[in-house]
């Protein structure tokens, strides 16, 4: 990724001489450095107010710290950033809560979803015209009909049932409900391989549940079909096989990163995370 830092800049001045024509030539040259700093200046700032805000979706057994790495190096960029919490409830129930986030963030943005939260911005970001890009990040793009779990079921491959720790409680109503959490001596290896032990059990012991009932609740829309798409493929993912990523991206004409890492690749490979997401967002926001 390229940062692009401003310099300083110095004004070497010289002997002032006493002719005329000397001092005529001092004072255009002044005049020059001034003008150019001041154009410098002016296209500055207007590349920092036309950058486009990211908004980050974290999925299931995550939070917004998951995005720590990436926030750092986008920012370091130049572009805003929110990180969105998920009440991991249900897509639609989901998508209203980032709609409350994108309503109060004014201008162009991108919005970026890992894993589950795929399901959230393809909802989310439908017939929002400020939307201009979408990125998966190991997501899921489901297609009007289809449930995360019916997806990740698509192709074999995926680990996660046997990782699980349900846990079922009453609700207000009366009624059960079940929340999925990862049992904590498995979570490394299921979710995130290629982080440190040390911050894989930080994040383990952190980890948001999410309703089952989330995983298996049908999408009613599909964002990626008209707005431009671009894609993270995990190919070391136990939760959602390689094989069922590129489906998705294939299905959705997503341009398409494929990086060597586990599902937590937001936190293991931060720096591709962002690269691709300022790719859209250069490509789109002009």
């Amino acid at each position: 990724m390229v940062s692009i830092k401003g310099g300083r800049e110095r004004l070497v001045t010289g002997v002032v001489s006493t002719v005329t024509a000397g001092l005529a030539l001092g004072a255009f040259a002044l005049s020059g450095t001034a003008s150019g700093a001041a154009k410098t200046a002016e296209a500055a700032g207007a590349d920092r107010h036309t950058k486009p805000t990211i908004v980050l979706e974290h999925g299931a057994f995550a939070d917004g710290s998951s995005w720590n790495g990436v926030i750092a190096d986008l920012r370091a960029d130049g572009y805003p950033v929110v990180a969105a919490a998920n009440p991991l409830r249900g897509p639609a129930s989901d998508a209203a809560a980032l709609r409350t986030v994108l309503d109060h963030v004014k201008g162009p943005k991108i919005l970026v979803g890992h894993s589950y939260g795929g399901n959230v911005i393809s909802e989310a970001a439908t017939n929002d015209p400020e939307v201009k890009a979408l990125v998966y990040v190991a997501a899921f793009l489901p297609a009007p009909g289809e449930t995360a779990l019916e997806l990740t079921n698509k192709y074999p491959g995926s680990t996660l049932p046997d990782a699980l720790d349900p846990v079922t409680y009453q609700q207000a109503d009366g009624t059960t409900a079940t929340d999925l959490y990862i049992q904590q001596d498995k979570f490394r290896h299921q979710f995130a391989a290629d982080v440190p032990a040390q911050q894989a059990a930080l994040m383990a012991a952190e980890q948001r549940p999410i309703a089952q009932a989330a995983l298996e609740e049908k999408a009613t829309t599909a964002a990626w079909k008209t707005i431009p798409s671009w894609d993270i493929v995990t190919n070391q993912d136990l939760n959602i096989p390689a094989a069922v990523q590129r489906f998705m991206a294939e299905r959705a004409h997503a341009h398409t990163t494929e990086v060597a890492a586990s599902h937590s690749v937001a936190v293991s490979h931060p720096g591709p995370v962002a690269d691709v997401i300022e790719r859209a967002a250069r490509t789109t926001v002009r």
